[in-house]
């Protein structure tokens, strides 16, 4: 019973990330199936962070209430941008692209997300370049590797993926079904490329500012419930400058209700709680590493449910940015190993210099660190210390 226990234990965020994906693949789904009987995207992200902004307010006063700090008008202004980057910008980009490619292609080109982010943070020196290192080179190679699969299902397209599936499916649905599985042109192509690369652009730039206001703000529910919040208010005036017919805000016992509420409560309340946990147990390349089988998961769905078509152009770029992705990943962790075992090196000097240690001891403790470097655990002065074994880049 033990290994059983001890399993399913290791097990766990494994589950929970695959159980993610799987909620982000049905996010994009039911998205395409919403915008498709023609609810306006603007009013989506409204709807979609004001769930999003119920449903984690509640955890934000409760579990921060003792923790949450003063705020500042210099934390407002950054919490103003966050929320227009990311509900604003982000999600109104992301669903046009959607609309005008599909879920899979969305998917498959959004995950250019860590290597645009690793770029941004170079330029912004939150991130050290050695040219000399391997890992660094790892991650250079992977960003250029991610940019030209972009580049690929951006600009080529390429003959038409027959499934065995689809090509079945598509034969036995009725007419109401053909907008979903209509070609699209060149032109739409393009601009839905433009305008996920775009959300994925402002994406990556949230993860920067994000990471500088947490600094200064350091309660992680209650900024995510703020960032919600005032998107929810900016989405609306977008909304009212860019929809001006009043129609477009009905929403009723339908699709659009889904969309909306599946959204803000499973991506953006459930996902941002569960994702946080396993980062924190594992580190974030470990939970980046999963965002491929999204984009897997979405085709099979979308060739079932939307009969959406898949050229030869998106599968090929969408295989050459995975190979990026796993390259750039692959040079995060290696970075994370290398912080980890200079940790571990460092705490028997550090004992040694203040006279805790003997030579002797002090010198058996250098070798178990040098040893026991890349091992699960590291014993430092009498202390076990927990090291991820595991992976860990950047996130939505």
């Amino acid at each position: 019973m033990g290994c059983y226990g001890d399993f399913f234990e290791k097990a766990k965020p494994y589950i929970a990330m695959i159980s993610l994906q799987f909620g982000y693949a049905g996010m994009n789904v039911i998205t395409k199936v919403s915008l498709n009987h023609g609810m306006s995207h603007y009013v989506l992200v409204v709807y979609r962070h004001a769930f999003a902004t119920v449903s984690i307010a509640p955890f934000a006063l409760i579990l921060e209430r003792k923790v949450r700090p003063k705020m500042t008008w210099s934390v407002f202004l950054q919490i103003f941008v966050l929320a227009l980057l990311g509900p604003v910008i982000d999600q109104n980009f992301y669903y046009a692209g959607l609309k005008f490619t599909g879920p899979t292609f969305a998917c498959a080109m959004s995950n250019i997300l860590p290597a645009m982010t690793f770029v941004m943070a170079v330029i912004f020196r939150m991130e050290k370049v050695d040219l000399k290192k391997v890992r660094c080179q790892a991650k250079v190679a992977g960003t250029l590797v991610t940019v030209a699969g972009a580049m690929m299902m951006t600009l080529y397209k390429g003959p038409l993926m027959k499934m065995a599936w689809s090509s079945s499916h598509v034969h036995g649905h009725s007419g109401a079904e053909a907008p979903a599985a209509a070609a699209i042109d060149g032109r739409e192509w393009f601009l839905g490329s433009l305008f996920v690369i775009i959300a994925t652009l402002a994406w990556a730039s949230l993860f920067i500012l994000q990471a500088h206001t947490l600094k200064h703000y350091a309660a992680p529910l209650s900024l995510t419930t703020l960032i919600c919040f005032v998107g929810t208010l900016q989405a609306i005036v977008v909304t009212f400058a860019m929809e001006h017919r009043p129609d477009v805000w009905t929403i009723g016992f339908d699709m659009n209700l889904l969309a909306a509420a599946y959204a803000g409560i499973v991506t953006s309340s459930i996902a941002y709680y569960v994702q946080g946990l396993v980062i924190q147990r594992t580190g974030p390349v470990f939970a980046s590493a999963f965002s491929p089988l999204m984009m897997i998961i979405v085709a099979v769905m979308g060739s079932f449910i939307l009969s959406e078509k898949i050229f030869l152009g998106g599968v090929l770029g969408a295989v050459l940015i995975v190979m990026g992705l796993y390259s750039v990943l692959w040079g995060k962790h290696k970075e994370t190993q290398e912080k980890e075992e200079q940790e571990a090196m460092e705490l028997p000097v550090a004992a040694k210099a203040i006279g805790v240690y003997d030579d002797a001891t002090f010198i058996k403790e250098i070798a178990a660190a040098a040893v026991g470097g890349d091992s699960e655990c590291k014993k430092v002065n009498g202390v076990t210390k927990s090291s991820s074994d595991g992976h860990g880049a950047s996130a939505v």
